[in-house]
């Protein structure tokens, strides 16, 4: 941003209008800058969970590692996910039919 915008040769409201826009630029910046820190804070936040439950003996094999559901054979059966390689109930997966794999939710927001 370290750049200053020379508006010598335009009118006064020209002028107005250029700050306008850069101001606007400035606070969805902003915007989206505290909205990737919170979705990363939560993603962190998912992963420590997740390695949590994990060390439990045989917990992913019986329940969703994202939302702690129980598995059943035909109402919530497990899928394992491509990147992390939890298993997770339907409620917490995606496929991606570009990679014909099963994404948990976490992951997925990652990508």
């Amino acid at each position: 941003m370290g750049r200053k915008l020379d508006l010598t040769g335009l009118k006064d409201n020209e002028a107005a209008h250029v700050l306008q826009v850069v101001q606007r630029d400035m606070r969805l910046r902003k915007k989206e800058e505290e909205r990737l820190s919170e979705l990363k804070q939560e993603l962190d936040e998912e992963g420590s969970r997740c390695l949590l439950l994990s060390r439990q003996t045989c917990f992913n094999q019986r329940c969703c590692i994202r939302c702690c559901s129980p598995f059943t054979f035909l109402l919530n059966p497990k899928r394992q996910c491509s990147d992390c390689g939890y298993n997770v109930c339907k409620a917490c997966r995606v496929y991606r039919k570009r990679d014909k794999a099963w994404l948990c939710c976490a992951c997925q927001k990652s990508r």
